[in-house]
């Protein structure tokens, strides 16, 4: 089975499944060869260290304990030279979400606290970012202040950090330090990695070079800056389920290239780079919300260029139009008035036919956009050290099925003090590098005693625990399917719902078309 990777860090993956064989005597030589043959150790808890662990893996699942830091910024960085200082556009932000931020480390669930102590004023974390070449000095740092919304999630900005011709990278990240009020240290965070370019690119892209080109699916922010004055910027957002330019907040929004036919939020998978003059969509990446599809135009001179198609850059001027003009008019385009995002009426371009005329406001510039999500829960542990590095899982990838079967994590920032849990059962697990965890999946009996009778799938959430009891949850989740079998001894018993059949059914179908190669005992 090919893993499937989530495009969208937000939207849950599809669990891969595993089917458990009831006899497990033929596969025992077959399964100790296969785990001889990799690499490694196997390596599993002490009995009374897991009896520790499984009450509060169990009380981190029921109770949704997860601390969350979300760093979202773009995908380049233009250059500043000489004493000019190019603070990134949009600047990047850090989210803080999750209940486990009001639990005490080590307490559990009885020791949540308000989030300000009497006698103590400002957030309980600190934040503080930078680039990952910088020293640490104040200089080259900036301290983020974070603020509560209303959606409860703490939000903090840096607005005054850019990378001077000094610095001769074509890439680099951004480093986010988060500190603890009373100065312990939570942990030390990466971005994903940024492009430095000079300049935005005039020349016309070619699909050649398709490092600054944006894809079908991508994620953008776009921004509108009137007469080129940093104070003016505001970012296209989503407020109150409106859409609206904000000066303090900037939202990602999924590109996707529309065809005219698709229902609202209905977008067939179209895949290739965006060009000018084709029709697009933009959908906020947190709320879902949507713009109708519009027509994306090249700008030049304050002009939209109606007859240009080659595909979009990085930090290329861009407008938006609504279709279905009269032929002759100069066209309605998405515009800002102040706070409030309108429409404006362009004018024909009397000197040019393939052209119209537009305002500042309805000049966007666009810029693709990266984010990084970190979950964990100190709330089990006991420990003073840093979360961090926090396991990112990107896929999983299935091998073998009944006792032989086994789990390859993919991802990166593994450690040999990791281990694979399925719920609340710890697994088997062996380090291979950082990028690589592989774990022996557990048996069904040890999610359900009577599993030899199921009738319906079980997903169990696959999560990662450090040694010390730090808990990582994980978007990924692992299923068990029933197989063909009736309970033995019981012929009194009516036969199963007709819709409980259809169930059974489909799954076989299901593993038929993804040639799990699996013997399904009938």
């Amino acid at each position: 089975l090919d893993a499937y990777s989530p495009a969208d860090p937000s939207m849950p993956p599809n669990p891969l499944t595993h089917l458990s064989l009831p006899d497990r005597s033929e596969m025992q030589l077959q399964s100790e060869a296969d785990r001889r043959s990799l690499p490694g150790t196997w390596t599993r808890s002490s009995p009374e260290h897991t009896t520790i662990l499984r009450g509060g893996v169990r009380r981190c699942l029921q109770q949704q304990c997860e601390q969350t830091v979300r760093i979202v910024h773009a995908k380049v960085a233009q250059k500043s030279y000489g004493n000019e200082k190019r603070f990134f556009c949009p600047p990047p932000c850090v989210y803080l979400s999750g209940p486990g931020w009001r639990v005490k480390p080590g307490g559990g669930s009885q020791a949540q606290f308000p989030p300000h102590q009497a006698g103590e004023t400002g957030p309980t974390v600190c934040g503080y970012m930078g680039l990952d070449s910088a020293s640490g000095s104040a200089a080259e740092t900036q301290k983020l202040n974070f603020e509560q919304q209303a959606d409860s999630r703490e939000f903090g900005c840096a607005k005054t950090l850019y990378i001077s011709d000094a610095d001769k990278r074509k890439h680099f990240r951004l480093v986010l330090r988060l500190v603890l009020r009373g100065g312990r240290e939570l942990g030390t965070f990466h971005s994903r990695l940024i492009k430095v370019i000079s300049k935005p690119s005039q020349k016309k892209q070619s699909l050649k070079n398709t490092d600054l080109c944006i894809s079908s699916g991508s994620k953008v922010s776009l921004f509108n800056r009137l007469r080129s004055q940093t104070v003016s910027t505001r970012y296209l957002s989503v407020e109150d389920g409106a859409f609206v330019a904000s000066a303090r907040q900037w939202a990602a929004f999924t590109l996707h290239l529309a065809d005219g036919h698709s229902s609202q939020g209905d977008f067939p998978p179209r895949e290739g780079y965006v060009r000018y003059g084709s029709l697009v969509q933009l959908v906020c990446t947190l709320t879902g919300i949507t713009l109708p599809p519009m027509i994306i135009r090249k700008v030049a001179k304050q002009c939209a260029l109606l007859d240009v198609d080659e595909p979009i850059s990085q930090l290329h001027k861009c407008a938006l139009q609504f279709p279905g003009s009269p032929p002759g008019g100069g066209g309605t385009y998405l515009c800002l008035a102040t706070e409030k995002v309108v429409q404006f009426q362009a004018s024909p371009c009397p000197k040019e036919a393939n052209r119209a005329l537009l305002n500042d406001s309805s000049c966007w510039t666009i810029i693709g956009t990266e984010s990084v999500e970190f979950s964990f829960s100190t709330s089990l542990a006991c420990t003073l050290e840093p979360v961090t590095p926090v396991p990112l899982i990107s896929t999983l990838e299935l091998s073998g099925g009944g006792d032989v079967a086994t789990l390859e994590l993919h991802g990166e920032n593994f450690h040999a003090g990791l281990k694979v849990w399925f719920g609340d059962v710890e697994a088997e697990t062996m380090y291979r590098s950082p990028r690589s965890l592989v774990c022996v999946v557990p048996d069904v009996a040890a999610f359900c005693s009577d599993w030899r009778w199921l009738r319906a799938p079980i997903t169990i959430p696959v999560s990662l625990v450090r040694s010390d009891g730090l808990f990582y949850p994980s978007a990924f989740s692992f299923t068990y399917t029933p197989e063909y079998s009736a309970r033995p001894g019981h012929t009194g018993v009516p036969e199963p719902a007709t819709d409980a059949d259809a169930l059974l059914e489909s799954i076989h179908q299901e593993f038929t078309r993804t040639n799990f190669h699996l013997f399904i005992q009938t």
